[in-house]
């Protein structure tokens, strides 16, 4: 004999399986084109130039300088 409380939660647990597949499914969606929503966001904001400028001199400051640079 089975116990309807356990029935019921397999149930309900079913249906969330299902709701969770469809909303993974719909995300993947979704996120395939999320940088069409970004492309450009920054675009002429002097913060954000600002901070692209530090980052490329902070990445340039670990490259070697002057004779320690092998030739090609």
């Amino acid at each position: 004999m089975t116990d309807p409380g356990v029935l019921e939660r397999i149930e309900a647990l079913e249906h969330e399986v299902e709701r969770v597949k469809r909303d993974r499914s719909t995300s993947k969606a979704e996120g395939s084109q999320r940088w069409k929503r970004i492309v450009g966001v920054y675009r002429d904001n002097p913060d954000f130039d600002e901070a692209e400028q530090l980052g490329r001199e902070w990445r340039e400051s670990f490259r070697p300088q002057g004779d320690e640079i092998a030739p090609a």
